[in-house]
């Protein structure tokens, strides 16, 4: 990330900033904080490409230039970036609780300035306008410093609200228990669940995707200063690898069990499908999360040197799937709909039990991730799959979830994290994240 925009650079361009009503800026906002939101995407460009070589510089600049804007989100729009957009490299997520004694006002000012700060790193700037070395050099630098020069890389970053953030131990925190969604309770338990608490749930959540896993991770390091003393974090999990797609234009990607995974996925273009399983309508209660959608988290750990040892006939009899070409092995190619009557399709195959034929039509949004933790005590692989979801309504994956309680898949798996959030629709320029809840 790169921002070449320092305190005397702000102050010679607020007269064409003019046009940003300053009064609509959220509380804590300041208007040159403003000026970095309607700027932010050029300063950025004109950046790139310092420090080439002579001949190619300009060239090269330009190429960078180009390329970055096309991969860059802006954070404002009808719904929060990172569900439909583009599915990137890399994942950062990470679940926050707020700290006790916090109220309302620290909430709201949380939301407004993780706003800002992520209305700019989307952008490929600091997370403020002196950011890391721009500002005084006798106190702690703004942002952190690791994504200086780094483009923005697809950044997106997605918040969501827990159900304790709505009501807790504590009660009624923040005066929102009566906005509360009926749907937005702690999952049930399902069959096979042996679920780490240090792993599980939160008050808020922060998906952080992109293309470089430095600037995901700069991303979350960030936003987690910024909530010193309002908010702390319960747990993180990174990702490589997706595992899913949301374009037609992405190949689709495979798991660590080495199969092909997402192949049905919901699409960005599938206007009416999104509509009518992503996102949260103006009809469902309550009336806020209009254009939002539920996000479910679930770290799942795969058995790998066990799977490892089974063999090729056999797992493609446990997906349903030929692993090669990723065919379901009724037959036909990847993209070919599965013959569910047909005697080559196990009964408790993966791909059977998980089809919407099965469930009554239904469908959610995938933005799983492969992750790689280390090794585990016995010296085996800690890694697994880091599975993401949107839905319209958590019913939709509490129903499929119960539906693969016989899985053949189940023998190679654990869940041992869980967790699902609120996720609104997203902030109008000027204003942040979730303000509608605060109405």
């Amino acid at each position: 990330m790169n921002d070449s925009t320092n305190d005397g650079a702000a102050d010679s361009l607020e007269e064409p900033a003019a046009s940003v009503d300053a009064q609509s800026a959220p509380t804590g906002l300041s208007r040159r904080g403003l000026l970095g939101l309607a700027l932010g995407g050029g300063v950025a460009s004109l950046a790139v490409g310092v420090g080439t070589g002579l001949t190619s510089g300009v060239a090269l600049g330009r190429a960078r230039a180009a390329e970055d804007a096309e991969n860059t989100y802006s954070f404002f729009g009808a719904h929060q970036a990172g569900i439909t957009t583009p599915v990137q490299e890399h994942l950062h997520f990470a679940s926050f609780d707020m700290m006790p004694r916090t109220d309302r006002d620290d909430l709201i000012s949380l939301l407004q300035d993780w706003s800002y700060a992520a209305s700019r790193m989307t952008q490929g700037l600091e997370v403020s306008a002196t950011g890391a070395v721009g500002g005084d050099a006798e106190v702690p630098p703004d942002d952190t410093g690791e994504a200086l020069g780094l483009p923005a890389a697809g950044l997106t970053l997605t918040f969501g609200f827990g159900p304790s953030l709505f009501e807790n131990e504590d009660g009624d925190r923040y005066g929102i228990a009566a906005q509360r969604p009926s749907g937005l309770e702690r999952l049930p338990a399902f069959l096979g669940d042996d679920l780490d608490p240090q792993s599980s749930h939160g008050d808020l959540c922060i998906q952080a995707c992109a293309n470089d896993p430095q600037v995901a991770v700069h991303a979350i390091r960030n936003l987690s200063r910024i909530a010193f003393g309002r908010a702390k974090l319960r747990w993180s999990q990174l990702g490589f690898g997706k595992t899913s797609r949301t374009t037609s234009g992405q190949a689709t990607p495979r798991n660590l069990f080495g199969f092909k995974d997402g192949t049905a996925n919901i699409l960005a273009d599938d206007a009416a499908a999104l509509d009518r399983n992503v996102w949260v309508a103006a009809s469902d209660d309550p009336s806020w999360m209009a254009g939002g959608s539920y996000l479910v988290a679930r770290k799942i750990a795969m058995l790998i040197e066990t799977w490892d040892r089974v063999r090729l006939s056999e797992q493609n009899t446990i997906i349903g799937r030929d692993k090669g070409v990723g065919a379901p092995l009724s037959g036909g190619d990847e993209f070919t709909a599965p013959d569910l009557d047909s005697a080559k399709i196990d009964a408790n195959s993966h791909v059977r039990l998980a089809h919407p034929d099965e469930n009554d039509g239904i469908r959610i949004l995938r933005r799983g991730f492969n992750y790689v933790d280390g090794n585990n005590e016995l010296g085996r692989l800690d890694a697994g799959l880091f599975f993401l979801s949107y839905q319209r309504d958590p019913a939709q994956f509490i129903t499929l979830q119960r539906k693969l309680s016989t899985d053949r898949l189940n023998e190679y798996i654990r869940h041992v994290g869980s967790g699902i959030w609120a996720v609104p629709s997203g902030a109008a320029p000027g204003s942040y994240v979730g303000a509608g809840l605060f109405s």
